[in-house]
């Protein structure tokens, strides 16, 4: 019986996982994958409550350095070198083990890179932190033997702006699943008893959070938005400015997935707002809810969903669209976004693309 090669899965805050987007990737990796390939995942122990040594059946790493911030290229490029030297074959995941790549050029062909979207365009980054991310982009790309796009925008940014073939490989979302609604699901949230529209979401600037509250607040549809509120002054501030507000209800994170889709597949629009590029997994998961979905005008979102959805480029259009909602054929749309996220949003077909350029 021959060997099984060593992956490493770096970049990510770790597991288990709550619902970001590349560690649900790596979540599901590790389901498909460990059988075949013995992977190890590096977390932080600063910011994981667990401390698992493994997790189903693969071995977890820990860095005593936090993910989050400035901090977190201290953290990636820890992992990544000594993930480097110990291991077959790295994925890494993200932008943030940049400047330590030009060092470890001869691992080059260990390295299997998904940059995710364009971290550096996130306003929530100084204009400082903005090039910083942005040259470590650059590096990571200029030293990886093979680079995955998750989006065709993202595959066309990389070959356009570095002159970089890459493998395009989406997300899954088919681990949401459509759940009953009881009278206990009514009386914690009495909401579920009309039509709402609903969004889950990371609460930073860039997933167009007061774009999206903005239009809502003097519209019929009630808005639910789960993020996490309390983790950032942003969103601390954010929830305190429309708190009370008649139209939004402003729910704080929750991570036990039956309970997230009681509340995201019974609801009557899907909104997404997220704008740094590349295919978002909560979007994906929503097109397999068979949810219509009003996604704001990025590019990356309308491919995702093959056009096939409605879209805004400010609160004004989002407005609009709001205003006249009950005339458009949203179980059409739905069903069309279902239809097409059954064909290229599956973990089993993922999985199985990233198992192949592993054992290449």
């Amino acid at each position: 019986m021959s060997k099984k090669i060593k992956l490493a899965i770096v970049g990510i805050r770790g597991l288990p996982n709550n619902y970001g987007g590349f560690e649900t990737l790596a979540d599901y990796l590790v389901q498909y994958l460990a059988d075949e390939i013995d992977i190890t995942v590096y977390c932080s122990s600063k910011d994981m409550d667990s401390r698992l040594s493994e997790y189903k059946g693969v071995k977890l790493k820990y860095i005593p350095v936090t993910s989050h911030g400035s901090l977190g290229i201290l953290y990636d490029s820890l992992s990544l070198t000594q993930a480097l030297i110990k291991y077959d074959k790295i994925l890494f995941l993200g932008f943030g083990g940049g400047f330590v790549m030009p060092f470890l050029k001869m691992f080059r062909h260990k390295m299997i890179l998904n940059i995710g979207g364009l971290d550096w365009k996130r306003n929530k980054w100084s204009p400082f932190a903005q090039k910083v991310i942005k040259k470590a982009e650059q590096l990571l790309i200029a030293n990886s033997s093979c680079i995955v796009s998750d989006n065709v925008g993202i595959q066309n940014y990389i070959k356009e702006t570095y002159n970089r073939e890459s493998t395009l490989i989406a997300y899954g979302g088919d681990q949401a699943k459509k759940q009953p609604i009881d009278a206990n699901w009514i009386l914690k949230y009495p909401f579920l008893k009309g039509e709402y529209a609903f969004t889950v979401c990371r609460i930073q600037p860039d997933n167009n959070i007061d774009l999206m509250l903005e239009a809502f607040v003097e519209g019929e549809i009630p808005f639910v938005l789960l993020g996490n509120w309390n983790n950032s002054e942003y969103g601390i501030q954010t929830k305190a400015k429309y708190a009370g507000t008649k139209n939004l209800i402003l729910l704080d994170a929750i991570y036990e997935r039956e309970e997230l889709d009681v509340l995201r597949s019974n609801c009557s629009l899907y909104i997404h707002g997220h704008s740094a590029g590349g295919t978002n997994p909560s979007l994906a998961e929503a097109m397999h809810l068979a949810l219509p979905v009003f996604a704001f005008a990025s590019g990356y979102n309308e491919n995702t969903t093959a056009n096939l959805a409605l879209y805004f480029k400010d609160a004004a259009d989002l407005s609009l669209l709001l205003k006249d909602y009950k005339q458009i054929d949203l179980k059409k749309m739905g069903q069309a976004l279902q239809a097409f996220a059954q064909k290229h949003y599956l973990w089993h077909d993922i999985a199985d693309q990233y198992k192949k350029l592993i054992l290449n």
